[in-house]
């Protein structure tokens, strides 16, 4: 919990159910920093998301947390004095990272307005400010430490103040990059979707409910509730999707949209300022034994391509792959949870994992046939760049993760003596009933 090269930014969300203020608790000030107050509810806030998420809890945990706490307003405190600013397009970021990372903790957008009782337009809007103070916090914290680098020399020297006994086991990991090719549709294919949205379009022009056809016709997961997608701001929708359904009266239905999704037709429900209801009807193009034959075909001239030696993986990812999240950085595949290119197994898709799985370290797979997130048909072929057996910590397989540990630690002592600057001019209050915390000492001593 006192790792300052790792801030600990409150949860602003909350899907597991925990109220935002722990009931049944008298409130109050348990510390301050300047003219900036950190409430008791804060604590105890932050302290049971750690204990629903399945850690175990203590007295030391809520230590921890208002140690990082005053860390935190110390840091924010003097990012506003140095005029530390961010982006609206940075916050705008966070936020949809945010609340697409709890949709899917949640389970749908819907569950989560519910949970809220509000858009997700306003709870992005009421957690705005937040947002923004945690990204001037994350500013400052790098304007600090920004010219550190551990050296070759470094590592070494921290890796070996490590006992033998203590070095962390390392699972399993495998790194991997991918050359992704998204089989394109046939214009016969495309302009038979049409035809047949068209028709839909024509059949409630003429008085047909739009809701039945979208219940009977699309193949979208809306169509149980005849299309419905709820009220949705700018910036929430598909692009295409978007432009269409922002332009529609109210009854009044869209041409055919074509997205990634597939072909969709929109009627406006209602709209409440820059909100939107609307319903649709989606068609998902049919991939015919001709497409699939042409993009086989392509892939494996790729495939042959790079095992003659023609081309590199890196030089085929960049000129053929659709994916444009790897394209450009040799197709490597970066674990989202880690923020680096290593996964433990069950990190990993399963159905990638057996093909990376019948693979030797530097192997390319054959193309094979996979569904990306939008479910569209794609051809993939696969690279295992390296996958490692279960193991102690070593300076071999493990010297990234040790580079980044060791500058981690510089970093953590940069920040300590910075903090025992800055708190010699400002007022530190911390509560005696924290007095017992050990962590605590260097804001009260």
């Amino acid at each position: 919990m006192n790792n300052r090269a790792k801030i600990f930014l409150m949860l602003i969300l909350l899907p597991s159910g925990i109220s935002a203020q722990p009931s049944r608790m008298i409130d109050g000030i348990v510390a301050t920093v300047g003219n900036k107050i950190i409430l008791k509810s804060e604590i105890e806030m932050q302290y049971q998301q750690y204990i629903s998420q399945g850690n175990y809890g203590d007295e030391q945990i809520k230590c921890g947390i208002l140690d990082q706490s005053l860390y935190n307003k110390l840091l924010l405190n003097q990012a506003i004095l140095d005029s530390v600013e961010v982006t609206e397009a940075q916050i705008e970021e966070k936020l949809d990272r945010n609340i697409e990372f709890y949709i899917r903790q949640i389970g749908s957008k819907e569950k989560l307005e519910a949970f809220y009782g509000k858009t997700v337009l306003e709870i992005k809007e009421e957690y705005k400010p937040l947002i923004k103070e945690q990204l001037q916090i994350q500013a400052m914290q790098g304007k600090i430490t920004k010219d550190l680098t551990a050296t070759p020399a470094e590592v070494k020297a921290f890796f070996n103040s490590i006992p033998p006994d203590s070095l962390p086991y390392i699972n399993s990991e495998i790194e991997y990059a991918r050359i992704r090719h998204i089989i394109p549709l046939s214009m016969e294919e495309k302009e038979k979707i049409k035809n047949t949205l068209n028709q839909y379009r024509e059949r409630v022009n003429n008085g047909e409910d739009f809701s039945t056809l979208a219940v009977l016709y699309s193949q979208d997961a809306s169509s149980k509730k005849g299309g419905e997608l709820g009220f949705h701001g700018r910036g929430e929708l598909v692009a295409e999707f978007e432009a269409a359904a922002f332009r529609l009266k109210p009854g009044e239905v869209s041409g055919v949209i074509e997205t990634k999704f597939g072909f969709h037709i929109i009627q406006m429900i209602e709209r409440r300022g820059e909100l939107i209801n609307v319903r649709h009807i989606l068609l998902r193009p049919k991939i015919t034994s001709d497409d699939l034959g042409k993009a086989h075909a392509r892939m494996d001239s790729i495939y042959r391509n790079i095992k003659s030696g023609i081309l590199t993986f890196e030089q085929a990812a960049e000129k053929y792959s659709d994916d444009t999240e790897t394209r450009y950085n040799g197709g490597n595949v970066f674990n989202p949870q880690t923020g680096t290119t290593r996964f433990e197994a069950d990190q990993i898709d399963p159905a990638v994992f057996f093909q990376l799985e019948k693979l030797k370290s530097g192997e390319i797979s054959e193309p094979v046939i996979a569904n990306t997130e939008e479910g569209n048909q794609t051809y993939m072929i696969y690279l295992l760049k390296s996958r490692t057996a279960p193991h102690r910590a070593n300076l071999t397989d493990d010297y990234q993760r040790l580079q980044e540990v060791t500058l981690e630690s510089k970093q953590n002592k940069v920040l300590e003596e910075w903090v025992r600057k800055k708190k010699k001019n400002i007022h530190i209050y911390v509560s005696p009933e924290y007095a017992s915390c050990e962590n605590l000492k260097l804001w009260t001593h």
